[in-house]
């Protein structure tokens, strides 16, 4: 619940306390906030008890965190064993080799040798340049237009 509280903002908070309800009645709202937190867990620790029994022994291994899509979907994976298929599918396929090979086919900068008949490697004519950027003529600059 308070994973992402650092030590700075932990003192923080102390002197914060502090300040605002001094130091002879800090104890007091310490010890006041931690029964208000015991009943709370206890008043909803009883609520689960109830839902439970009032569901029935069909659902005895029912649990309140399967409520979480996340959960529910990982435990149902991980029950039928489709958790490992899935890993291996996404193992295998890697989507970030798959737009870099089609980004370099765009841009003609790594074009794939193809086996010929021979058995020498050619290149495709399509993945070729037509023109180096040296001897290409640039379009005129407009101006205006930017």
């Amino acid at each position: 619940m308070f994973s992402d509280i650092g030590a700075l903002e932990v003192v923080a908070l102390v002197i914060l306390a502090v300040l605002i309800w001094g130091p002879d009645k800090l104890p007091q709202v310490i010890q006041d906030v931690s029964r208000f937190i015991r009943r709370i867990r206890d008043f909803s620790e009883n609520a689960k008890q109830d839902i439970r029994s009032e569901l029935g022994p069909e659902f005895k291994d029912f649990e309140f965190e399967d409520l979480n899509p996340k959960t529910f979907l990982r435990k149902q994976l991980a029950e039928n064993g489709d958790l490992r298929e899935i890993r291996e599918l996404r193992s295998s396929f890697d989507l970030r080799k798959e737009i870099d090979e089609v980004a370099d086919a765009v841009k003609g900068s790594a074009a794939a040798p193809a086996v010929g008949p021979v058995g020498g490697a050619a290149t495709s004519d399509l993945l070729k340049k037509r023109e180096t950027p040296d001897t290409a003529e640039r379009p005129p600059f407009d101006a205006d237009a930017t």
